[in-house]
């Protein structure tokens, strides 16, 4: 008999990341791989030991607001004693400004995402949505997230990541320099990452901004796979 798997899916934070409607997406694939979800609107629940033991997977679709001592501290605990944490774009990479203990633990932090001229701008969200390639490095080949994936393009937010090099990146985008950007080289920064912490696993995705992002076939896939491979 196979034994299921506890998921734990936190979401919640600013509501133009769709946390609701992105999670939502994703929970059938969990059940359909034989685990049991939870889904709880805050991190509260990471203060929770008892029930954080049995966690095999978290899935943080959680865009800034903040995070408590004793829910973060929750939080690495399990992922030191091997529950995987996955998440994509802001859910995980812009998550809880307020604790650099969490930066430090993700590995990468969104610093920006460059958008259209001035002349552009129109106030909306698509101010900030640019065309930009997904590059796979050659990690990538033989990872079992990125298997058979090559380079994409997307037309959405470009995550400017601030980082460090205890990563595995399986994928990068780079920002270029265009004529009105005060930066005078391109920036190369990681769209797909993994990083080992204990025994726990995490996984990254910076695309992911919206639905219909989440829904296109390589995102969804890799996002699919990385939620699977960082599972306990």
């Amino acid at each position: 008999m196979t034994t299921s798997k506890n998921a734990l899916v936190v979401r919640g934070g600013w509501d133009g990341h769709q946390p609701v409607e992105a999670t939502e997406l994703f929970i059938p694939h969990l059940k359909a791989n034989g685990f049991t979800v939870r889904v709880e609107e805050s991190p509260a629940v990471y203060a929770d030991a008892d029930y954080m033991a049995g966690v095999d997977l978290i899935v943080q679709c959680n865009t800034m607001t903040t995070i408590e001592p004793a829910e973060f501290n929750g939080l690495r605990d399990a992922v030191e004693a091997g529950t995987g944490l996955a998440g994509w774009h802001g859910g995980i990479a812009d998550s809880y400004r307020n604790n650099s203990d969490y930066l430090h633990l993700i590995g990468g932090q969104f610093a920006c995402h460059p958008g259209k001229h001035a002349d552009e701008l129109v106030g909306e969200q698509s101010d900030n949505y640019v065309p930009y390639t997904v590059t796979m490095t050659p990690a990538a080949a033989a990872h079992p997230i990125t298997e058979g994936i090559g380079d994409f393009d997307l037309v959405t937010e470009q995550y400017w990541v601030l980082t460090d090099s205890y990563i595995d990146v399986l994928a990068t985008t780079t920002q270029k320099v265009r004529p009105w950007d005060p930066w005078h080289r391109e920036v190369i920064s990681p769209a797909i990452w993994t990083r080992q912490w204990g025994k726990g696993k995490i996984f990254v995705a910076t695309p992911g901004h919206h639905v219909d992002i989440l829904e296109e076939s390589n995102v969804k896939t890799i996002i699919e796979r990385g939620m699977l491979w960082a599972s306990r």
